[in-house]
């Protein structure tokens, strides 16, 4: 069975099953425990991106608990 992956607790970036510290941010405040993924390609150019305070393209959590 696959690890799950984890969402930063600060930004909601989610991170590969092995990382201590979010590879977005620098956070060490991992869960397992989010529901929701969005991937951000444009934040720039995207709404989604602005309501999420989303900067860096990537694959985020929609919510962490």
């Amino acid at each position: 069975m696959a690890k799950k992956r984890l969402a930063c607790r600060e930004c909601h970036f989610v991170n590969e099953p092995d990382k201590q510290t979010c590879e977005n941010c620098g956070s060490s405040s991992l869960t397992e425990d989010w529901a929701g993924y969005v991937v951000i390609t444009h934040p720039e150019q995207s709404e989604i991106a602005t309501e999420m305070n989303v900067t860096e393209p990537g694959g985020y959590a929609l919510k962490v608990r």
